[in-house]
């Protein structure tokens, strides 16, 4: 695949939402022969005051994505444009 694109999950310690975006973006990244980098957003003041409710947040190329539940068939389509 020729386009790169920078995917962050930002996620929060005992977030069970999280366990499965994890699980999800991993799945999907792997089909497609990429990475992705986590953040948890508790070390991060800032993320944290503008995330806390909203976690998981998917981030590609620095831009929200998705957040709560991360659809697979989304995120694949976001990743293949």
């Amino acid at each position: 695949m020729s386009t790169l694109h920078q995917i962050q999950l930002l996620v929060r310690e005992g977030c069970h939402l999280c366990q499965a975006a994890r699980a999800t973006v991993a799945e999907v990244t792997g089909r497609l022969n990429m990475e992705f980098s986590e953040l948890d957003i508790d070390q991060h003041p800032e993320l944290l005051a503008k995330h806390h409710e909203e976690v998981p947040v998917l981030l590609i190329n620095g831009e929200v994505r998705d957040f709560w539940h991360i659809d697979a068939q989304r995120l694949e389509r976001l990743l293949s444009s």
